[in-house]
């Protein structure tokens, strides 16, 4: 796919990009036919024996450069914060990850920081154009994804001031629009109406009973799963893992997929 293609995505309809973790995962995913897939930080820190946010900005780099070659398909990358604090230094980073050949990138608005957990609006504004004008720069195409974390941070408010800074990114020239986070129907579709004609992302990273088909009855245009699934795969493995240490069984390793079926998808 060219990155046209990926902006044409976004165009109409919902489509879900979910989120490898390494190149074997990325690679069964666009097996299944997802037309598009995301990194995830989390994903990958945890297969580094990181936490997330601990991964140094080349050592990312080098993983979103690693998926964007492993598939044919668009990829979008969970660049967290810009992995700097200052404009220039988040336009500086941005310019690299352009060059990795991704076809998007996400810039959060949250700093890190307990006490303020949240960069003040002006400053993430100056932030997100400073990402913006990077990727124009560039002309790569590449979409940016604007998040406000005020749901993560456990903002006081989170939808008023999510609106508040999602409306604002989109006149600073985001593509998406994404609060990570939101849970509540009624709060997905208040977004979705506030920020339109811009699509939205939607974070679905556990099941909160609702599904592709309600999601895009509401207008949300895209849904990515963050660490769900790397966190799916540990939790298979540690249950299986702890069956091994502490009850001596290996009932964990029943109805396994077969090595066979694994080893043919990577022949």
């Amino acid at each position: 796919m060219e990155k046209l293609d990926f902006r044409k995505l976004h165009g109409s309809g919902c489509f879900v990009i979910p989120n490898p973790w390494d190149v074997g995962s990325a690679r069964y995913l666009q097996h299944l036919g997802f037309r598009a897939l995301a990194t995830s930080s989390g994903g990958f820190a945890f297969s580094r024996a990181l936490s997330d946010g601990a991964v140094p900005r080349d050592l990312m780099l080098q993983h979103i450069r690693e998926i964007v070659s492993a598939v044919d398909v668009p990829v979008n990358a969970d660049f967290e914060s810009g992995y700097a604090i200052d404009p220039p230094g988040v336009a500086a980073n941005v310019k690299l990850c352009t060059e990795t050949g991704v076809s998007g990138l996400s810039i959060e608005d949250s700093t890190g920081n307990t006490a303020e957990p949240l960069y003040e609006l002006p400053r993430a504004l100056e932030r997100l154009k400073a990402a913006r004008s990077a990727i124009d720069a560039s002309g790569t195409g590449v979409m940016l994804t604007a998040r406000a974390e005020c749901y993560l941070t456990h903002h006081p408010d989170p939808l008023k001031e999510s609106l508040r800074r999602l409306q604002a990114y989109s006149e600073a020239g985001a593509d998406v629009l994404y609060a990570p986070g939101v849970h509540r129907k009624d709060e997905i579709q208040t977004i979705v109406n506030e920020v339109s004609p811009k699509p939205v992302n939607v974070l679905i990273g556990s099941d909160i009973g609702l599904s592709v088909a309600e999601l895009a009855e509401i207008g949300v245009r895209r849904i990515s799963v963050g660490s769900a699934l790397a966190r799916a795969a540990w939790t298979g493995f540690m249950r299986a893992a702890h069956l091994i240490s502490d009850q001596g069984t290996f009932t964990g390793l029943s109805g396994l997929v077969p090595f066979g079926e694994i080893n043919n998808l990577f022949r």
